[in-house]
């Protein structure tokens, strides 16, 4: 429009045009002659170089047939690469006899072959990252209108860890070999470590001997009625698995920093809120009290002291209300790749939404999105994800309130895409609000006996708690024993018939 300014690219984009994508075509020849000359320099880069490093598209043919050949325990020399190419056709397509003859010639030394692979290797990392700068600077040209800044970043985030973790290539298979040789490490782990733990520690004793501890790629379900203490449950889990990590780190070194972190998602509670219930669960001081004020000296002190210890503990919290799927996959990507990630806590799934952009026609579509992509983000960043979950409310209308699989809220897909559903039940919280009423009594004998029936029944079951195991995909069933301290809403072990021996 006449009047306006235009604003012309930054000249260094005009540039980039004018330049040649990096590459290294001498070490490529340098490599094929190697690996032409002696079939073991593959060994030297079978584990990082594929076919589409190379730059050179004829490079990356005859690498592909050499890869082929040696990996089948056949030789693959200038003569039978000849006759491969010759028998398919493609002989003058990668420059003929001559051609295969002046690689051999520009081979260095086959001791060099892993040098050479890594600077191919290099030169296509760079290559890579000058095709997601040039999407990002189109996007940000508006080439994608329906893309705004924030949806920009997150994808330019995913490109660039996907390229850092994978080196933009898909896993594939794995050898039989490679899978019995992480088994054995894991058992391994067990055999070695305290209760026969093989993953990360959750704190509770009991829970990592049903369970084994917290296992990479494994979605977690952890849900309960309103009151029972999922969030408390959960947050013990956290600081156990945060304090485990910290102790590791300074098995050797005093001040050694912890290799990963626990990432806490708490979209109901604030920051701070989740803060002082940690801190009112180690110290042992009522949170209510910590609110008001109402503590002594003596308290306001052990509070100082136990914000000192657990400060340094290897945990984050986010509390962003209604995260987005997409938002918390970029956060978590991030972390995993500046301070490493061991751990993630999510409180709680129906308060979460969907990736931006995407619509579903109804609230059970919704959450099984959400739950398929946590499952997929436990298994790209190979890191245990506890989802904590609300239960319908049918569980009130039964005579036993104990939660069942059914009982899941938007059910089908949680129970699906779980490793793991644990329900926290509380017998006191239901029978503390069936006090007698003397009202309903027709004498004070009748209401007395009942009275001292539920005084009775409440001591059976004061202070203890239900982790009901209802499915382990790796392991059993069943129920683990817990003891609830509900001024502190602090999870404990309960010591009834266990040795000092069991390393907790």
């Amino acid at each position: 429009m006449a009047g306006m300014n235009t604003i012309d690219p930054p000249s260094s984009l005009l540039g980039m045009s004018q330049r040649l994508p990096p590459s290294n075509v001498e070490a490529e020849q340098a490599l094929l002659g190697a690996l032409l000359a002696n079939n073991k320099a593959y060994e030297r880069i079978s584990d990082f170089l594929l076919p589409d490093h190379f730059a050179d598209s004829i490079h990356g043919r005859i690498f592909a047939s050499i890869r082929r050949r040696v990996e089948a325990g056949q030789l693959a020399d200038a003569v039978t690469l000849k006759a491969e190419f010759e028998h398919s056709g493609v002989l003058e397509e990668v420059g003929g006899t001559t051609y295969l003859a002046q690689l051999l010639g520009a081979m260095v030394g086959i001791i060099n072959a892993g040098e050479y692979g890594r600077a191919i290797y290099d030169a296509w990392m760079r290559r890579q990252l000058i095709d997601i700068g040039e999407v990002v600077v189109n996007n940000a040209f508006g080439a994608e209108p329906e893309l705004d800044g924030e949806k920009q970043v997150e994808a330019a985030e995913q490109a660039l860890f996907e390229l850092a973790a994978k080196g933009g290539v898909d896993r594939g298979f794995a050898t039989f070999k490679d899978a019995l040789t992480q088994a054995i490490h894991t058992a391994e782990l067990a055999f070695h470590r305290p209760g026969g733990v093989s993953g990360l520690t959750t704190g509770l004793r009991d829970l990592d001997r049903k369970t084994g501890g917290l296992h990479p790629s494994d979605l977690l379900i952890l849900a309960g009625r309103p009151g029972m203490g999922k969030t408390a449950l959960a947050t013990k889990i956290a600081y156990g698995a945060a304090k485990a990590l910290l102790a590791e780190a300074r098995e050797t070194d005093p001040n050694g920093l912890p290799k990963a972190m626990v990432a806490i998602f708490t979209l109901e509670m604030s920051a701070e809120q989740l803060a002082t219930r940690l801190l009112s669960e180690e110290s042992r001081i009522s949170g209510d009290k910590i609110r008001r004020g109402e503590i002594s000296q003596k308290d306001f002190d052990r509070f100082i002291q136990v914000s000192r210890e657990i400060g340094s503990l290897p945990l984050l919290i986010d509390d962003t209300p209604a995260i987005t799927l997409s938002a918390m996959r970029t956060r978590c990507r991030r972390l995993k790749r500046t301070k490493g990630l061991a751990f993630i806590v999510v409180d709680y799934l129906q308060l979460m939404r969907p990736s931006a952009g995407t619509r579903q026609e109804n609230r059970v579509q919704e959450i099984s999105q959400i739950t398929q992509g946590l499952k997929a983000l436990a298994k790209e960043l190979e890191v245990p994800v506890m989802a904590l979950s609300q239960l319908s409310r049918a569980v009130e209308s039964r005579e036993d309130k104990r939660p069942q699989l059914a009982d899941l809220r938007e059910s089908g897909s949680i129970e699906q895409d779980a490793d793991m559903v644990m329900f926290i039940y509380r017998d006191e919280y239901y029978l503390q609000q069936r006090i007698p009423k003397q009202i309903a009594f027709d004498n004070d004998e009748k209401f007395n006996t009942a009275l001292e029936k539920w005084q009775r029944d409440m001591e059976a079951v004061h202070n203890r708690a239900e982790l009901i195991i209802e499915k382990q995909r790796h392991g059993p069933t069943g129920k683990v024993d817990l003891m609830f301290e509900g001024e502190f809403t602090r999870y404990t072990d309960i010591d009834l018939h266990h040795s000092p021996d069991d390393g907790y």
